[in-house]
């Protein structure tokens, strides 16, 4: 999911417009950068955060020279390689530089990039960039954006790589027939039958935040199979990158049905909320975009998710379930030996505890955990493979690593500690299988 206050303000309310302005290629761009006052291009700056344009858009810190430490990439330059099931796709550079990034574009091209994927001389863009989120970006909020990344963005002169996919998938031409079938298209309309605040959070979550690029399952020509509440596929769960974006509908097994709004507004926040702990690509989403914004919209967006009614149901949790008792007790006592038990007891214990509860602000409760009851168990075998770590927040707790498992367990071994977690403390789901984890290890190449 998908995403800055008074300091946020503060921070580019000096942003050097004068800079900006010489590097533009037009003579009209000085009076347009005059015309940019610092409160637009904050505000601009502040919706950049909401839509994690950073996130796609900077590539990964790099080693520059051997046995020296990784450098921070340039902001906005591009050169982030996308994993797409045709191919890696690499993002551009949206740094005001005139050759290599958009300094030559118009407000009319920066908002048909945006809005219709359609890039300055009519390269189509594919759709891995989320236009079709971003179409129903207000007229308003594009100003800004273009006025922040115009005026507020240092130039970088580095063009990013281009993408090179296979035959058929480079015949961008062809992304017009798909544009036509599955892009929405209409700035975003408020429901009269909702409260501000409820049309807030849906604005947020449904066009810059664009939570449905990862929350939502893909059909078979990649399209998000719906963009807003009215269809029933929505924010219920999908796959990217390997990792399983998790169910955000009111399920209370799989989903947000047992968390409080104001436990998804810490969630996004600092990443920690109901004793659950980000992972995976949503730990950059907090890092980058979510952590800034403000406590209202926060708290609008928490409100409009849990208002979407329970769909995709997957798993159970009842922690006072006879069963629930009686394994939470076997296990403090080591009467139970169940497929994984021991495993758990040695290798995750000491951080998720012998009861699952977890540690607060510092390691995610398992029992009750949706992401341990989704349908989908690719995430949970990702994390043992690789190991993790919670985001790094200004106002959050300590960032904590979980290790990679890979050379310490097998396959079956994990299959089994996954099922053990997945079917104790009173949690119910279908049980994880030595080819569940094979699958994703060899996707890993791990």
């Amino acid at each position: 999911m998908v995403s800055a206050g008074l300091s946020l303000a503060l921070a580019f309310a000096s942003a050097r417009i004068p800079v900006a302005a010489a590097s533009a290629s037009s003579a009209g761009a000085s009076a347009q950068a005059s015309s940019a006052d610092a409160a637009t291009i904050a505000r601009g700056a502040y919706l950049a955060k909401a839509a994690d344009c950073a996130g796609c858009h900077t590539a990964a810190p790099r080693v520059t020279q051997p046995g020296g430490s990784p450098a921070l990439s340039a902001p906005f330059a591009g050169g982030l390689g996308m994993a797409s099931p045709f191919g890696t796709i690499y993002s551009s550079n949206i740094t005001p530089d005139p050759h290599a990034g958009i300094g030559r574009y118009s407000y009319d091209d920066f908002a048909r990039a945006l809005r219709q994927g359609i890039a300055r001389g009519g390269k189509r863009l594919y759709p891995a960039m989320p236009y079709p989120s971003f179409s129903k970006i207000t007229d308003d909020d594009m100003h800004a954006l273009y006025s922040y990344f115009m005026y507020g963005v240092q130039p970088v002169s580095t063009p990013a790589p281009e993408t090179r996919l296979p035959f058929p998938f480079n015949q961008r031409w062809a992304l017009m027939f798909w544009d036509w079938t599955f892009a929405p298209s209409g700035a975003f309309k408020p429901e009269t039958g909702r409260d501000a605040q409820w049309n807030r959070g849906a604005y947020l979550v449904q066009s810059l935040g664009h939570c449905g690029a990862c929350h939502t399952p893909r059909g078979p020509a990649y399209e998000e199979r719906g963009y807003s509440e009215s269809r029933d596929a929505y924010l219920t769960g999908g796959t990217n990158d390997h990792w399983f974006a998790p169910n955000l509908t009111a399920d209370p097994g799989s989903g947000l049905g047992r968390s409080s709004v104001e436990d998804i507004a810490a969630f996004l926040r600092h990443g920690h909320g109901n004793g659950l702990v980000t992972f995976g690509s949503m730990v950059q989403v907090v890092e980058d975009s979510t952590q800034y914004l403000n406590d209202d919209d926060l708290t609008a967006i928490a409100v409009y998710l849990k208002s979407l009614p329970p769909r995709a149901s997957s798993g159970h949790f009842n922690a006072q379930s006879r069963a629930a008792l009686q394994t939470a007790q076997s296990l403090k006592t080591g009467d139970v030996e169940r497929p994984g038990a021991g495993i758990y007891a040695t290798y995750c214990a000491r951080c998720h505890q012998m009861d699952g509860a977890g540690v607060p602000q510092k390691f995610p409760r398992l029992a009750g955990n949706p992401a341990v009851l989704s349908a989908s168990t690719t995430s949970l075998v990702r994390l043992l493979v690789e190991g993790g770590g919670s985001p790094h927040t200004e106002q959050g707790p300590e960032s904590r690593k979980m290790p990679s498992f890979a050379g310490k367990l097998t396959d079956a071994e994990m299959a089994y500690v996954l099922t053990f977690i997945r079917n104790t403390w009173g949690n119910a789901a279908e049980p994880v299988t030595t080819r569940d984890v094979s699958d994703v290890r060899v996707a890993l190449h791990k």
